[in-house]
């Protein structure tokens, strides 16, 4: 496995498929973040830690750099976190605007990074699509980890599987999300460029998974296709998809394993980090 040095900018692969600038100082929170492009689209990019290359798709909301789980699981791998195009402060073309935009991007930028393999890890929406990605490039791919992914159906037509977050009052979206809703986004607390970071987030979920909500009626019979080591992580506490949900899901993917986190609801990265950092770490070692 290729490692490279803490914070180290990315290497040129391939002469014209991705370009790495310099890093830029993002005015809401100080910190660095790279700027690539891949396939002629732009993306920003949090990068933290050294070791295991761990290329991380974010859930609902872009990863802040002061995500509690960074640090501990930065100890033991190399997170590489993109902006999906619409989401953080990545531009989005104007035609890309369908998850499967979002597949064939995330395919580009593994073919250029500058590793044989990668563990794909996905967070919520970014679990359905690092379960999409792994389908069509499992060959670039060390492991596989899930951390309470939507992306598929599970029963029939009159059953509700998934919370229809765009159309419930957002207090039950806290209360569905979070083991503890006290611990979930202070919006009155954010600054205004935070606010508009968020909503920009929320726009781009909208557009790429309005319909149908939130899962792809196609995914479900192609999970078996995953041969790589597959990692379920779910929040004992989701109810915006439930552990019974989670466990249908693993048992579409051969050999997966499934664990709960104790004390987390839909983001036990968040809820339970140092939990969260030892299940992961754990299984990239293992």
């Amino acid at each position: 496995m290729v490692e490279s040095p803490d914070n180290a900018p990315f290497p040129r692969r391939r002469a014209g498929m991705m370009r790495h600038e310099p890093e830029q100082q993002d005015e809401m929170n100080g910190m660095a973040y790279e700027r690539i492009t891949t396939n002629g689209i732009e993306l920003e990019v949090l990068r933290r830690g050294a070791g295991t290359p761990v290329l991380l798709l974010h859930g609902f909301d872009s990863v802040h750099p002061n995500a509690p789980f960074l640090d501990p699981l930065s100890r033991h791998a190399e997170i590489i976190a993109p902006s999906s195009p619409g989401f953080g402060n990545s531009p989005r073309p104007a035609d890309f605007d369908t998850m499967y935009d979002l597949v064939h991007l995330y395919r580009s930028l593994i073919d250029d990074l500058p590793y044989e393999r990668v563990t794909l890890m996905g967070l919520s929406f970014g679990g359905w699509l690092a379960a999409e990605v792994a389908i069509a490039c499992q060959h670039k791919l060390d492991k596989l980890i899930l951390v309470d992914p939507v992306g598929i159906k599970i029963g029939d037509r009159e059953s509700r599987d998934i919370l229809d977050i765009f159309n419930v009052n957002p207090a039950e979206v806290r209360r569905a999300s979070w083991h503890d809703p006290a611990k979930g986004p202070n919006y009155d607390a954010m600054t205004d460029d935070e606010l508009i970071v968020h909503a920009r987030n929320w726009e781009s979920l909208c557009l790429y998974t309005w319909h149908p909500l939130l899962y792809n009626p196609q995914l479900k019979p192609w999970l078996a296709r995953i041969k790589v080591p597959t990692l379920f992580l779910w929040g004992d506490s989701d109810r915006l998809v439930t552990p019974e949900y989670g466990r249908a899901y693993s048992a579409l993917v051969p050999g997966s394993r499934f664990e709960l986190i104790a004390g987390a609801g839909h983001h036990p990265e968040l809820e339970q980090p140092e939990r969260f950092a030892t299940a992961v770490s754990g299984f990239i070692s293992g």
